[in-house]
Formats: C-alpha cells, structure tokens, sequence
C-alpha cells in the first residue's frame, strides 16, 4: 500500500494560482489527487490550467474572494455537486510584499501603516483561513475524515531580519509576521477541536524561494541559511504530499518548517 496515494481524494488550494501555489497544486495531482484551486486572479488561473495541461493534468478551478463567505458558501455547494466530498484543504493564499528593485521611498514603516492596509491582508492571510477552514472543515467533520493544511512561514517562528531589505528602501511589513504566526495559533486550535472528527491539521513553514529577487538581498539572506541557499521552487512539493496523505497518519497540530536551517541559528 502507497501511504502517498491521494487517489479517490479531492482537495481544495486557495491562493492555487500563485507561486507556490501551483507547486502545491502539482504535488497533489502527481499523487493522484483531484484538484480545485481558488485564487482571485483570474489571468493566473488561466495559466496554471495552460501550465498543468502541458504536463498532462487538468484541474477544476474558481475565481474567488475567499473573504466573502457566501461566495465561499456557493462555491463549496458546486464543489460538492461535482466531486461529493472535500478531503484535503490547503489554506495557501496570502498578500506577499516581496521587493525586488529599490524603492522611490522607504515602504512599509510601522510607524505609518495603514489600517486599511493591516485590515486588508490580515483579511486574506487569516480571516480567508478562517473562512475556509470552517466551511470546508465543517462538511469533513461530517464525514468523519479529512486534511487541512496551513501554509505558513518561517517567519511564523523568528521575526524578518530587516536588514535583508534595507538597500531596497523597504521593510517587510508587519501584517506577514501577524499572519503567519497566527496561522499556527489556528493549526493548534483546529487540530484539538476537529481530533475527534478524525481531521489532522499541520502547518508547513518553508523558508524563502529564489524568485528573481536582486542579487544583493541573495547575497544577504545567504548568509543566514546553514545550507547556504534559498529554496528551489519545486523543494517542498515532498512535504506537501507527505502531510496530505497516510505517510503523516500520526501528525497533527505540528508546524514542519523547512527552512534551510535558518531558525536554529
């Protein structure tokens, strides 16, 4: 017996049209599992479903606001028509700041973020989780079986080293670190409260993707990495797999974070 098989499952990506997020969307249906994928970008939406065709995968996907939770609602009505059951949620979506030339002027000083801006990305990152988790959850917990699975950080366990984004004029903003940590604060909480249901709840904190960032801030974040490197793109798609499927039978309310040694030092 393959404990990596996610034949016969079906799972739900938001944020499945990102970076990230198609590796995760790839991992799954490499191991047999059906797949839909919300984001809120539909060009992306498109070219991940052109990007997975060439590899011989198709998807079902919807453009979504994973805030709005009647929308939320109506899509897991279509969901369930469609395949009967949701067995894996994948809580992927964010709002990422990630500069990658020098700003004009210095960006995301604490001192003079918005409240709007927090409310806004503390919306996706953790109300959108919220959301998710609960109309999606809910219907595993009626069938007495299934996988959520949080994408965090490892800046949900150390804070960002501003010193990385100092010659870009900018800071990493405060709402990421919030997020992330508070995504483990919700893999903890669901994984007591749904353990008699049977559903498992883990979180995975990788640590930074190379992803054309300046040469500079690659120099710099080198030097905090043991291993030396940032992460591959592909690098986590085992991990995913391994914390969707049997072969993490025994798992739940962990954080797995792969960082490449960065948060022990």
């Amino acid at each position: 017996m393959d404990k990596f098989s996610l034949s016969a499952k079906t799972a739900v990506i938001t944020g499945g049209a990102g970076l990230l997020g198609e590796q995760h969307t790839l991992a799954l249906l490499e191991k047999g599992c059906k797949v839909i994928a919300i984001d809120k970008n539909q060009k992306k939406i498109s070219r991940l479903k052109s990007n997975l065709k060439k590899k011989g995968f198709e998807i079902f996907s919807f453009r979504a606001d994973i805030t709005n939770y009647k929308n939320m609602l109506n899509i897991r009505k279509q969901i369930l028509k469609k395949f009967k059951k949701v067995d894996i949620l994948i809580n992927n979506a964010q709002n990422d700041f990630v500069p990658k030339k020098k700003s004009l002027k210095i960006q995301n000083f604490f001192e003079s973020f918005s409240e709007k801006k927090w409310e806004d990305e503390l919306n996706v990152g953790l109300k959108g989780a919220f959301i998710c988790s609960k109309i999606f959850g809910s219907e595993m917990a009626k069938n007495n079986n299934g996988i959520i699975l949080n994408i965090a950080s490892d800046l949900s366990i150390i804070a960002p080293d501003q010193r990385l984004y100092s010659h870009l004029n900018s800071f990493k903003p405060v709402t990421y670190s919030v997020i992330k940590h508070g995504l483990i604060g919700l893999t903890k909480y669901l994984a007591s409260y749904w353990s008699i249901k049977n559903i498992r709840v883990n979180a995975i904190s990788p640590g930074g993707v190379y992803n054309g960032q300046d040469k500079l801030f690659i120099k710099k974040i080198k030097k905090l990495i043991p291993m030396n490197r940032m992460a591959d793109i592909n690098e986590y798609k085992s991990a995913i797999q391994f914390l969707c499927s049997d072969a993490s039978s025994y798992m739940t309310g962990q954080n797995l974070i792969i960082d490449g040694g960065r948060s022990v030092i």
